[in-house]
């Protein structure tokens, strides 16, 4: 590190624009000297003025000067402006951010600095041949540390390029991964309707099924109650159709004593006999029918 706190390369940049400087600002106060000089020439011919013809000049020369002033003033903001141009395009270059703080331009401390930096090496420059003064652009960056920046700079856009390539892949994974969760859920969802399809489906069969078998459970007890309601009717019948074979063989037995005792000896009895026999056969064919 140099006097200024920079390396010696910054400083010998600083040492040049100094000279530059310096240069204008005696190019200045030659303009200002000139400026009197021009007054001293043209206007003082004479021993004696009067007050307004001296505040005349004054205000003439106080124009011209003011002018010249304001004119480099100026000039020195803008190559000012010019010179941050050229350090701030050599920085962008290496993707570099520069910043600068205005408040240490007002800095005592630092400015003193500056101006013993000036002093000595002004008083150094007069011992030795001076170079020229004004450069026409600042120097290069292509040689010694410039190569690893550049080395260093192309690695980093290497890696940032696989770093794009890789997150336009992830993106794209991320997004299939998204779409297979959205068909995912959506089956899931048509799966969990067409189960509560069927399940209400299942329901509706069960009920039906329930409303069958009780439909068929009060036919069959409908049909059970008919049925022995039609074999009660049956057995009564049964026994009133036996009360009247009853009465009616208490009937034949009566008349065929009458019978006997009528006819005993005739062809007539005999043929009422055979009757009756016949008779008695068909009884029995009606209580082997009632029986079945």
């Amino acid at each position: 590190q140099a006097e200024l706190g920079v390396n010696e390369h910054h400083q010998n940049e600083v040492v040049s624009y100094m000279r530059f400087a310096r240069f204008k600002r005696g190019m200045c106060l030659k303009t200002v000297d000139s400026c009197f000089q021009d007054i001293k020439d043209s206007r003082l011919v004479e021993e004696t003025f009067t007050v307004d013809e001296v505040i005349d000049m004054l205000d003439g020369l106080q124009s011209v000067v003011h002018s010249e002033v304001e004119s480099e003033l100026i000039n020195t903001t803008y190559t000012n402006v010019l010179l941050l141009r050229q350090l701030f395009s050599q920085a962008e270059k290496w993707y570099l951010k520069l910043q600068t703080d205005v408040s240490d331009l007002e800095n005592r401390e630092l400015l003193d600095q500056v101006a013993e930096f000036e002093k000595s090496e002004y008083t150094s420059s007069n011992k030795k041949s001076t170079a020229d003064p004004i450069k026409p652009k600042l120097a290069p960056l292509n040689e010694g540390g410039s190569e690893l920046l550049n080395k260093t700079v192309a690695h980093l856009q290497e890696e940032n390029e696989k770093l794009k390539i890789r997150l336009r892949t992830i993106e794209t994974q991320a997004t299939a991964a998204l779409d297979e969760k959205s068909k995912l859920e959506k089956s899931l969802r048509d799966l969990q309707m067409i189960q509560g399809d069927q399940k209400n489906y299942a329901n509706q069969d069960i009920t039906e099924l329930e409303n069958k078998v009780a439909a068929l459970k009060s036919q069959f007890e409908k049909t059970l109650n008919d049925t022995t309601a039609n074999q009660k009717f049956l057995e009564e019948d049964l026994v009133t159709t036996k009360h009247d074979l009853l009465k009616v063989q208490d009937q034949l037995s009566t008349a065929e004593k009458e019978l006997e005792k009528k006819f005993q000896q005739t062809a007539a009895y005999r043929n009422m006999k055979e009757i009756l026999t016949k008779k008695n056969e068909q009884i029995k064919d009606l209580r082997r029918r009632l029986s079945k």
